[in-house]
């Protein structure tokens, strides 16, 4: 039972992937690229995460945290120099 979920969970974030990639390919505004890359980002983590509860491994929980922490901080940098600022100050 815990596989089929599992493999229903992983088609529909591909799906999700494959949306976004349209969006992040086709987006008319940089705005609209940068949701998409933060999108994606989301989606990965949430792969990653699947792919941790079909191992069993601990280790794959911790490899999500660190790629959600490299997401946000890849969108913040993004955001604030989409605003013209500094990246550091």
């Amino acid at each position: 039972m815990l596989k089929a979920a599992l493999l229903v969970t992983a088609t529909m974030v591909g799906a999700a992937i494959l949306l976004t990639l349209a969006r992040l390919v086709r987006g008319p505004m940089l705005v609209d690229r940068i949701l998409a890359l933060d999108t994606l980002a989301i989606n990965a983590i949430a792969l990653v995460l699947l792919w941790g509860i079909a191992q069993g491994s601990d280790l794959w929980f911790e490899a999500a945290l660190i790629l959600a922490m490299t997401g946000f901080v890849g969108t913040v940098a993004l955001a604030k120099y989409l605003l013209g600022g500094d990246l550091i100050e």
